[in-house]
């Protein structure tokens, strides 16, 4: 079973027709119970870095969310629930992410449009489980203003370019985080989800 984080916000009906699609078994939950027992849980993030950061405490999910994360069991943060996996953002000043990944998120540069909504192409930077049989410079859909930089570049798996090359996918362990939508993403989309799904 796949634990599909429901913070109120976030587009999780259209990853759970996703999963549906891959003949994956998931729930949309906020229920921290049904999140700790999950074989696997996804988060996906829309809206504001400390307004996601506010909901997960309002719904007291941070605690069962650590303690999914120290179980060791694979664990996706796409868009913003990859951003909550660090430490800050400028988004959000003296707002603490969950810091499960040292490092900043920062905003686009605004020499070209901000926010990014479109496709654009990932560089993979190493091998993943994650990514594999996706081609390098494959396009995926993206929708955001700020991107995660993490101190330790060992994590990065992919990056994109818009303006500046920033970091689109990352992997420490159990942990992933995709900037981009895989769920909005076509066939490659729902290939990383299907690696991700059969991830063990």
């Amino acid at each position: 079973m796949i634990a599909i984080i429901d913070y109120g916000a976030g587009n999780l009906q259209s990853v759970k027709n996703a999963l549906d699609s891959l003949k994956a078994e998931s729930i949309i939950t906020s229920d921290a119970k049904e999140i700790i027992k999950a074989e696997k849980a996804i988060f996906p993030g829309v809206g504001s870095f400390g307004d996601v950061i506010r909901a997960l405490n309002d719904k007291d999910l941070i605690e069962p969310i650590i303690k999914f994360l120290e179980d060791g069991k694979p664990f996706l943060g796409i868009c913003l629930g990859m951003q909550v996996l660090f430490e800050e953002s400028e988004e959000s000043p003296g707002v603490e992410g969950l810091s499960i990944f040292e490092g900043k998120c920062k905003k686009l540069k605004a020499a070209l449009k901000v926010p990014q909504i479109g496709w654009n192409q990932l560089k993979t930077q190493k091998e993943s489980k994650l990514l594999e049989g996706i081609k390098d410079k494959s396009f995926f859909y993206f929708v955001h203003s700020y991107y995660a930089d993490p101190e330790d570049k060992n994590i990065v798996l992919a990056t994109t370019d818009y303006g500046n090359e920033f970091v689109s996918a990352v992997e420490k362990d159990n942990v992933f985080g995709l900037q981009f939508h895989p769920e909005r993403s076509g066939e490659v989309g729902l290939k990383i989800l299907k690696n991700f799904v059969e991830l063990r």
